[in-house]
Parts: structure tokens; sequence; C-alpha cells
């Protein structure tokens, strides 16, 4: 034993040794840090080797060491608040952490180093479950048990074709399944591809193109126009740099670059020194440090906030789950009772099994998985007609549960397309009235009807067209900007006075250009008017520069009218005119500084959809919230909202009340819920905080709809009870993610899918009102014989005949009901309120009743008139009779289901020709049940009489009858329905 001690002691030296060695440097540089003279830039060990500053962690770290890639930061740990600041430090002192040269960039020998240290610029891949787990996975479900369950008695009846059925509806539900979830696997697989780029890097003076997964901090990465920016990069140069970060922060506009410090708690989508990984530069040039590769740039987090998202239960998968937990635990409830009161009733343990087993399959709803199938994917190709592609079935009734949707505004309330709305000059303000296409724009002055235009304002946009960089193509009928879009929106506003590009471009041609600085905050460019003519310059810029330079006599009144327009969240641009000597073939920015004669201003935005508004106001007669999460700018958002009609206001200027990311960050997460329920418009906000909006709606009790285009939306995307992305401008990351795509970009496709998704459910309902009363008359038939002491009066084989027969042929055209009319007009279903409410409880119960009451009835009136007609098989013409009876009454009970608060007989009685169809089939079908030889002998029927026919017939129309007279009673005036209050209804 002693020695035993002492190997295992022995032998755990070794190991603990490197893990010591390990954590001994970084222990040892935290001390030498403090201890350090703060005029000491660099720290060295003792060894002379640089101890570079992990961005990772925040901490120093030697050279040379080797250990593991570093894993995320916790949030609220002190490392993570350091490299979250790469903003507020100054790119020399970046480059001295991070030991580089920000122009000649790394050394050939600190490459490997480094990428040992920090590991490859990639995106880990999560492991996932194997695709046969993830089959196998489908089938652990309550209702599926129960469906195998009934396949294997089935198969004990020696009913293999029956068994069969059952078992290719579970097969073919849990393939669906499985290709589904497969699928949406493919979000992390997406996101990161989009970081595999290739780079152009600066290492010891030399420019290399590499692949981007060899990218190391410290690395000196050099952008240009069309570049993905391959990791996280602290700007240290540029030149009218301009980056598209649409996807990772929601800005509607490229950001221009800068390389100044910033304070600490700037937002992300503010960070203007940083370039972030998988975004695009749109403009100019520029170089930057990489501080953060792989799974700890923004892209990476978000990766990280996906895989963290939860994966919800649908109402409907939840509400199915429930019913079916509850079905299985009240068959085997009953299959017990029944047994024990047949064995005090003195019948045969092999006859009670048998009896058993004919319960279980009576109580199974064999077509209830079928028929949620049938109605989902009735309800996918309903959506589709409307532009709404369902990318997982269950996500077709969810929508119709919604109770708040976040939508992101750009693309999805607005029109993606920056639109001049407001020109100004020589004290007139004009408006363009957008219709959509750009043919259809015209100019007016405001409060007035369309008129000619004065040679001003034909001049103010003129300057548009030529001092502009950009074109527009057609395509498929519709323009398109080719270049920036604030200057796609001055060519189209000058379309609608017949200013066309082209043609300015023969009259005026381009002789020279100072391209827009941010410096200088302006563009100019050099016409030749023609021979012997003065030179025109054209000038475009912020009102602040412009107006320095002409010194207008109506400065007040300009200045006055371009806050008027920035505060309804209107870009503004001035223009100016220049005349310069004959002969003149370049300008320079000493030449647009005074003389300029000042030309007019122009508003522009990207305009809400005209249908958004009309779409947002059918959603509050719904009952549904609509809210507002944006990562644009809060003035911009706020000036939208009030377009769109969609906040409360704050009494403050008419402006809705915003919520920025900023005051989210700061609020605890006791007190988000009741924030998010009370805003309806968030601005700034980044992805964390939007997961965290959908998360605190939903333990509200709320179930959320999010619309979103890209990366940053993923994981709210995924969160969300519904996840809808845009199929237009919508990343691929953000498809993923999502359970559905909208073909049109439009938010008034939401709100039509919602109306479906309520009529699904509606659907569903009316099927699980009309089948379950079968399931529960067949089992109490069962019950009764057993119980009293009497035989069977329908046999297991005849159980699945009626189940199965009836499924197909009436309960999918019940699927297949038009929706019922003001589905809109009504709240959000309550998810604490069941499928099953008290009446039609009621319903099913007096509808079983009869069932039981009619079967058994006819059953023992056959069984006693049978031999005294003639009859061979007295039981068997029984079991026929009651059979029939369980059919007729389900084929005109069919008819009351079809209408939930209307009769059968209004003005929808013709709506759905299938349910006609349905009723003749099952009827010819029944007549071969009943007459034909080989059913008889399959079957266990025989032929029975007319008189017969007339009592079944008799027992139907009653059934339909009583249940016509509580439709009536239960649609009554002034009557409260099960589950609402009187104030609801009013």
């Amino acid at each position: 034993m002693l020695t035993r001690i002492r190997t295992t002691a022995t032998q755990g030296v070794p190991r603990a040794l490197p893990r010591l060695i390990f954590r001994l440097p970084p222990v040892i540089s935290r001390y030498r840090n403090i201890l350090q003279c703060p005029n000491q830039s660099t720290p060295y060990n003792k060894q002379g080797h640089v101890l570079l500053a992990h961005p990772f962690r925040g901490e120093w770290s030697m050279g040379n060491s080797n250990p593991q890639p570093a894993s995320a930061p916790s949030a609220g740990n002190a490392d993570s608040a350091m490299q979250a600041h790469w903003h507020a430090i100054s790119s020399q002192e970046i480059a001295t952490r991070l030991a580089t040269d920000a122009t000649t960039g790394l050394h050939t020998n600190q490459i490997a180093e480094r990428l040992a240290l920090y590991g490859p610029n990639e995106l880990a891949r999560q492991a996932r479950r194997t695709p046969l787990l993830v089959f196998l996975l489908q089938f652990h479900q309550p209702l599926i048990y129960i469906l195998l369950a009934a396949a294997a008695v089935t198969f004990m009846l020696q009913e293999h074709l029956d068994a069969g059925v059952i078992l290719g509806v579970v097969v073919l539900d849990a393939i669906v399944g499985f290709l589904q979830e497969y699928r949406a696997a493919k979000a992390i697989d997406a996101l990161a591809q989009s970081m595999i780029v290739t780079a152009v890097v600066r290492r010891q003076g030399h420019t290399h193109r590499i692949d981007s997964s060899e990218l190391v901090p410290g690395d000196v990465v050099l952008l240009q126009s069309g570049d993905r920016v391959p990791a996280d990069l602290r700007l240290v140069r540029q030149k009218d740099l301009c980056i598209s970060e649409a996807a990772l922060t929601g800005e509607s506009l490229p950001v221009a670059k800068h390389t100044e410090v910033l304070p600490a708690d700037t937002p992300l989508a503010d960070r203007k020194n940083l370039a972030f990984a998988s975004t695009l530069v749109t403009q100019g040039q520029g170089a930057g440090i990489v501080v953060m590769t792989g799974n700890q740039t923004e892209i990476g987090k978000i990766q990280h906030l996906i895989r963290s998202a939860e994966d919800l239960v649908t109402p409907l998968i939840r509400e199915i789950n429930l019913l079916s937990t509850r079905l299985m635990y009240a068959i085997l409830g009953v299959a017990a009772f029944m047994f024990l009161a047949g064995l005090i009733q003195g019948h045969k343990i092999l006859y009670l099994l048998h009896a058993a087993v004919a319960l279980a399959v009576a109580a199974i709803p064999e077509g209830l998985p079928a028929a949620v199938t049938i109605v989902l994917a009735v309800g996918v190709w309903r959506m589709a007609r409307r532009n709404a592609i369902i990318r997982r079935l269950p996500a077709v009734e969810t929508l119709g549960s919604t109770s708040v949707i976040c939508s992101d505004k750009t693309g999805t309330l607005t029109e993606n397309q920056m639109t001049v709305q407001q020109l100004w000059g020589q004290g007139n303000l004009w408006h363009l009235d957008h219709a959509g296409e750009i043919s259809e724009e015209t100019i007016r002055p405001a409060g007035s009807p369309p008129m000619p235009l004065p040679q001003a304002v034909r001049e103010c946009l003129t300057c548009g067209v030529l001092c502009n960089d950009s074109r527009l193509v057609q395509k498929d009928g519709r323009w398109q900007v080719i270049g920036d879009p604030t200057e796609g929106a001055l060519l189209m506003a000058a379309r609608t006075a017949e200013i066309h590009q082209s043609e300015l471009a023969q009259m005026l041609p381009r002789l020279d250009v100072l391209p827009f600085d941010s410096g200088y905050q302006y563009m100019a460019s050099l016409h030749d008017a023609g021979a012997g003519a003065l030179r025109i310059v054209y000038v475009k810029g912020s009102v602040e520069r412009i107006t320095q330079y002409c010194a207008p006599e109506e400065l007040h009144d300009i200045q006055h009218q371009a806050a008027r327009m920035g505060a309804e969240g209107l870009r503004v641009l001035a223009f100016a005119r220049k005349y310069m000597p004959p002969g003149t073939v370049a300008i320079s920015h000493a030449d647009i500084r005074g003389e300029l004669t000042f030309l007019g201003l122009q508003g522009m935005t990207d305009p809400p959809r005209a249908e958004a508004r009309r779409a947002i106001a059918a959603c509050r007669t719904a009952g549904v919230a609509v809210k507002m999460i944006t990562g644009d700018h809060a003035t911009t958002a706020a000036a939208i909202a009030a377009q769109l009609g969609l906040a409360r206001h704050n009494g403050h200027d008419g402006l809705p009340l915003v919520c920025t990311g900023r005051q989210l960050e700061a609020t605890p997460d006791e007190q988000l819920p009741a924030l998010a329920r009370d805003t309806d418009v968030f601005a700034r906000v980044s992805a964390e905080q939007k997961l965290r909006l959908v998360k605190a709606l939903q333990s509200s009790g709320q179930i959320v709809a999010m619309t979103g285009d890209g990366v940053n939306d993923a994981p709210a995307l995924k969160q969300a009870n519904i996840g809808v992305a845009m199929g237009i401008t919508g990343t691929e990351v953000a498809k993923d993610a999502a359970d559905i795509v909208l073909t049109d970009d439009n938010f008034a496709s939401i709100v039509a899918a919602v109306e479906e998704g309520r009529g699904v459910y509606d659907n569903l309902t009316k099927f699980m009102v009309w089948t379950l009363p079968t399931n529960l008359g067949e089992g109490l038939v069962i019950l009764v014989a057993i119980v009293f002491g009497l035989r069977l009066p329908i046999l297991p084989v005849q159980i699945l005949w009626i189940n199965l027969t009836t499924g197909i042929l009436l309960g999918t055209p019940l699927t297949l009901e038009p929706k019922e009319p003001g589905l809109m007009n009504q709240p959000p279903r309550n998810l604490k309120q069941s499928f099953l409410t008290g009446t039609l409880l009621r319903r099913m119960l007096l509808v079983a009743a009869a069932m039981l009451a009619g079967a058994f009835g006819l059953y023992e009136y056959t069984l006693r008139h049978a031999p005294l007609m003639g009859s061979r098989d007295a039981e068997a013409v029984a079991r026929t009779v009651a059979v029939n009876v369980f059919i007729m009454v389900e084929a005109f009970y069919l008819f009351n289901c079809r209408h939930a608060r209307e009769s059968v007989f209004g003005r929808r009685f013709w709506s759905n020709k299938w349910a006609f169809t349905g009723f003749a089939a099952i009827v010819v079908l029944q007549l071969l049940f009943t007459y034909a030889p080989f059913m008889n002998d399959a079957f266990h029927t025989a032929p029975i009489s007319a008189v017969a026919w007339c009592w079944i017939l008799a027992i139907a129309v009653a059934v339909f009858i009583a249940m016509e007279l509580q439709t009536w009673w239960d649609n009554r005036p002034h009557h409260v329905p099960d589950g609402t209050s009187p104030d609801a209804q009013s």
C-alpha cells in the first residue's frame, strides 16, 4: 500500500510542474507591471524577452511561451473590460502593447509564436450530435410513444397493413424533424464561412496576401474599397475610409472611420476607430493593427450568442405533448380500472387483455400527427403565397400565437433605399412624394400640388447629379444604385425633374474632382460648360462647412431648416456653386474656400413603407404589440416610428420615447421586462442587447417574433419564439438562424403570416374537437361493455378502420378549411388556455355520449332482433351497425366543426368543396365495408337492412341538430365565451 502511494505521488510531480510553470509567468508579470516605472512602456523579463500584452486576457505574457489558445472572457470580468476598450487606447500605445510596428508590421519570427499562442483566426466549430442520434431523438416524444404502442398493438392483432401505416406516419414525421433540425445547424457554419477571406498584411516591411486564418494580434492589415475586413482592427491610418457595418451593428449607412481615441463607454456602433471582422469596405483606404482574432472578435461573440440562445418549444408542440402525456396516463389508468372491473365480473384474463388492447387502440388518435403535419403544410403553402417561406413547420402555428413583434427598421419597416424627402432653396420647401418607383415620384411645394420647378431648385438637383461618383442601373424593371446610397438618392431625386446623369455628363463633362474627405467635409467637381465659357465648380457637403464658405445672407434660415430636417430624422446635405475662369483644368481646396453661391439643401432618409403603417395598425387591432429594435441612431428611429404611428409619445416635439443601447446596458435585469413592455422604440442596440430584450419579453410570458437581416440579429432570431429573416437583404447567417424567411423583406408580410398562423391554429382546434369525441366514444363503449359484463360492440380491427378512414377522408378536408372572418380583430390566444375550452369540452362530451348511446343501443337492439330478420350472424350485423353509427355521426358532425362562430348554413357553406368530397367518399366506402364480401371477411362485418340505416341516420342527424343549437347558444348576443373576460369582449 505504501509503495502504491509513493508511486502515485512521484508520478504526480512531473504532471503538475508544467501547469505550475505555465501559470507562473502571468502571475510574476502582473506584479512586474505594478512595480515598473510609469514611463517604461515595454516590459522585459530577465532574459530580455518582450512580454506581450495578451489581447484576450488584458495581461502580460511571455512572447516565447506556447500555452493553449485563450478562451472567451466572462462577462463582467476585469480582463474582459480591458479587451473591450481598444477604441479608448491610442494606436501608438496599442502598437507598444502588441510589440509591433504600425508601419512595418510584425517580424516573421513572431508569427509562428503568436499563431501557437492565440490559435488561427477562425471561428471554432461546435461539436454536434451525429446524424443518427439526431434522427433517433425525433422519436423521443410522448405522442410518438403512443403511436409506436399503437403500431405494436396493431401488429399483435395481425393487422400488418394498419401497423405499417401508423409506423409510416411516425417515420415520416421523424424524417421531417430530422431535416429541419440538421439544416438549422448551418447557422454556425455560415457564420464561420463569413470569416474566411484573404488579407493584405505588412510583415517585416513587406506586403503579403495571406489567408485570413493566418492573422495574429499585432499584424498590420491594409484595407481598400471592396475588401472584407478579416479581423477586428484598431485603425492607425485612413483616407476617406467608409465601412458598411449594417450586418453587424444595424447602421443603415456606411460608417466614416477615423483614428482618434474614443471614450471607453462608446457604444459598439459608434467605435469609428475600429474595423470589425466580416464588415465591408465601401470607400477609401486604411490600415489597422489586429487586436482580436477568431472567437474573440465581435463576430465571434455573436457566434457564442447564437450557441447560447435557447431552442424554445413552440406553443403548439408544447400543447400536443401535454395532451399526449395526459392521454397516455389516462389510457393506462382506464385500462387498469377496466381490467380490475373485468376480473370482478369473472371474465377470463385473455379476454380482458384483448379488451385492454381494444381500449388502447380506440383511445389513441392515430390521425392526429398526420393531421398536424397536413394542417401545418397547408399553412406553409398559404404563407408562401403571401411571401413568407417557412423553414420549420411548427413555426406556422406559433406565428398565430405571437403577442409581440420586434422588428428591425431598415428594409423591413422602411424601403431600404435612401430617398430625398425634402428640398429647400430660395426660402421655399419642396417635398418629394415616394410611391415605390422613381418614375412615380413627384416634386411639389409644401402644401401645394405639383408645379414646374424654379431654375434655382433645378440647379440644386443638377449639383447633386454632377458632384457624384455613383450611378443608377435598371434591373428587373427597378432602379438600383451602384455606389454610395446617399449619392444614389440624389440621382433618384433628380430623375423626378427629368434631370438625367448621362445627359448632364455630355453637356457638362467633368474635368477634375476633389473626392469627399471627412476632414474637409465636402466633395467638389469641375465641369466644362463649353468653349470660351466659365468653368463651373459644384460642391456638396455638410451644412456647417458649405455655409462657412458661402456666407449667405439667409444663414439663419438655412441653419433653421437644416435643424428642422435633422429633427425629422433626415440626413441633410448642402449644395453650392462657383464659377472659374475659362481654361481652368484643375481645382484645389483653396479654390473652394470663399465665393461659393449657396444653391439649397436636400434632406434624405430611408422612407417608411406605406403598407407598414397599415400593417402596424392591423397588429394593434389584433392585440399584437410592435417594437422597433434598430442599430440606427435614436433621432432617425424616432422619426420613422412617428411616421409609422408606431410608438407612444412623450409629449416632446411629438416624437416617440426612444430607449438607447446605453440606457439598456444600465438597466438591471429585474427592471428590464417592464422597460421592454412599456417602450416601443429601441435604437443603437447591439446584438447582445437585442438578445437580452427578447429574453426579457419572453420572461413576462410574451410570444415574441423577431425580424432581422444582419449577423447581429442572428442570436435574437434564434432565441425568439419565431425568427423572421429578410430574404432579399438578409445574410445567410440570419436566414439559417430564422424560422421564416420573407421573400419581399416587407413587414406587412409578417402580419399576413400572423393571420395565416391564427387560421392554422383555428383549423387544428376544429380537427381536435372533431376527432377526439370519436376516440372518447370508442373508449367508453369498450369500458361500459367490460364493466357491465357485456360483449364488445366493436372489435379492435373495426376501431382502426373507423379512425384511419375518417381521419383521411373527413379529417383532411377539415384541415383545408378557409380562415374564419375577423381573425385579426381578436387578441392573441391565451397560452394558459388549453386547446379545449369549456365550451369545446362540453361539445365533445355530448357527441361522445351520443355515440356511446347510439352505438350501444343499436348494437343491443340489433343483437336481439337480427335472428328475427333472418340474419345468420347476429353479432356481425350488430357490430356493423355500431361501426356505421360512429362513422355517420362523425360525417355529419364534420359540418358542425367547420365554423366555430356561425351556423353551418351561413354564407360559407360551400366554401370548402373537399368537405363534400370527403363526405361522399366515406359514404361509398361504408357501403363497401357493409356489403362487399371481401370487406365482410376482413373486418368481420355483415350486410344490414334499410331499417338499420334509418336508425343510424336518425342518430347522426340528431347529433347534427344538437350541435347547431349549441353553436347558436354559445354565439348569442352578449354571451361571453370561455376563457374571455367581458372587458375583452367589449
